[in-house]
């Protein structure tokens, strides 16, 4: 047995780690209590088997790719960082990223990763053509929106409980550079960010960083950042039309203590990084896409800033009709605690494309909490204020959420299960998640 965790590093469980080496040997390790594993970016339960867990990062080679179209079938342990470095520089990239490129293709799928652009041109589900799936009864189909429309619309979202992703058909986007042409604005409280969102509607990228520890009059003050594709003729004389990516030279290595983020700490470098993004606004910058789409991406194992004993993202989605009441009653509890994220972000979203893929059309909010003794009280009366506005919380960041908020939040529910019986009658694919939130007890 192996000690395995997220990116959270809590909870850490005991599974059997398995490494198949071919699609036939991940078949045989599907065996009751199994789910597939990517890159391991999930921050909670989510990629751990219920009693083994199959990692798939061994099967990462490129099956076709046609210029013409932009299509390319891959397999699914491919990581995102693999794929924009080696197509990026052919003009071609990913039409959504999250927040670390770092992630499997599966993961990626099996989450619905959403990106600054969901609010406009969806999320990962959405450029997903086709994807070769191992059921859990041990039949290899290939699904599509139109070929078993119903294990695909259950698979994109599904968090790997309809089977196991072993191929996929993905369309990429072209582009003139790898460079992107960011304009900052700084807002000074919660009502102006979520203007300066609204009305940045119209760029394809968009995302506020917000201080999640002001308060009074400066509650929820912000610094959003709009991107579009640069051409070529945008970029500075003498760069390149696509920059390498920088490997991770810095990086944390060991786990701070817990006293290191406090409040103190905490607001001392929010206020650093507001009044430094707040010298850039009002004018339009070209950035390379690294730091621009993955700023933590340059830190290596920065997940160990929160110490021993890990840490918890709450990442919720509220509808539109009433969001600045509850975002700033949830901003203002935070505030109050003081030990939350030094990195909080509020993006727009779209509808989702799956059954149980995250996105609904609204705001969502993202922040990272160190693991203490009270967090779970707290985190769960922030559940209440989500679930009363009709929200909800994205499966990829959980780790400790009730299911009675996750029932709460997914009314399709009840069509995934029926399609995930279907699949997997016999209920061999179980991840630590789904026992926590899906199973019967």
């Amino acid at each position: 047995m192996t000690l395995v965790s997220g990116w959270g590093r809590f909870p850490v469980v005991d599974t059997e780690m398995l490494r198949p080496r071919s699609f036939e040997a991940v078949g045989e390790a599907m065996a009751s209590g199994a789910v597939a594993r990517g890159n391991g970016r999930a921050y909670g339960d989510a990629a751990i088997g219920a009693a083994r867990t199959v990692a798939m990062t061994a099967f990462d080679r490129v099956r076709s790719f046609d210029p013409a179209t932009g299509r390319i079938r891959l397999e699914a342990g491919v990581l995102l960082s693999d794929l924009i470095d080696t197509f990026g520089p052919r003009g071609f990239l990913p039409f959504v990223v999250p927040g670390t490129r770092f992630v499997s293709i599966g993961g990626a799928i099996a989450a619905d990763v959403h990106g600054k652009n969901h609010h406009c041109e969806g999320g990962f589900g959405r450029y997903v053509d086709s994807i070769l799936l191992r059921t859990g009864q041990g039949e290899t189909i290939e699904a599509s929106r139109e070929q078993n429309s119903d294990a695909f619309l259950a698979t994109v979202g599904g968090m790997g409980l309809t089977g196991v992703i072993l191929e996929a058909t993905l369309r990429l986007r072209t582009v003139e550079t790898g460079w992107i042409r960011e304009r900052v604005i700084s807002a000074s409280d919660l009502d102006a960010a979520m203007r300066a969102l609204d009305a940045g509607d119209a760029a394809t990228y968009s995302v506020a960083w917000i201080d999640c520890v002001a308060r009074g009059k400066d509650l929820g003050r912000s610094l959003i950042y709009l991107g579009e594709h640069a051409g070529k003729d945008e970029l500075p004389a003498g760069a390149a039309a696509f920059p390498a990516a920088k490997d991770p030279g810095l990086g944390v290595p060991i786990d701070l203590p817990s006293m290191t983020l406090n409040r103190f700490s905490i607001r001392a470098f929010n206020e650093l990084y507001y009044r430094m993004g707040a010298r850039r606004a009002g004018g339009s910058h070209v950035v390379s896409l690294y730091p621009y789409f993955f700023p933590l991406d340059s830190l290596k194992d920065w997940n160990r800033i929160y110490g021993k004993r890990g840490f918890l993202q709450h990442q919720c989605v509220i509808p539109e009709n009433g969001a600045r009441a509850v975002l700033g009653e949830i901003l203002d509890r935070v505030a109050r605690r003081g030990d939350a994220s030094f990195l909080a972000v509020l993006k727009k979203l779209g509808q989702g494309d799956g059954i149980l893929s995250f996105p609904l059309p609204g705001y969502t909010l993202a922040l990272d909490f160190p693991v203490k003794d009270d967090i779970l009280t707290f985190l769960d009366e922030i559940d209440r204020l989500v679930v009363a506005a009709g929200g909800r919380l994205y499966l990829a960041k959980d780790a400790r959420q009730s299911r009675a908020t996750f029932e709460a939040g997914y009314p399709a529910l009840s069509r995934f299960n029926a399609i995930r019986k279907s699949l997997d009658p016999a209920g061999n694919i179980r991840s630590k998640l789904s026992q926590r939130l899906f199973d019967e007890v």
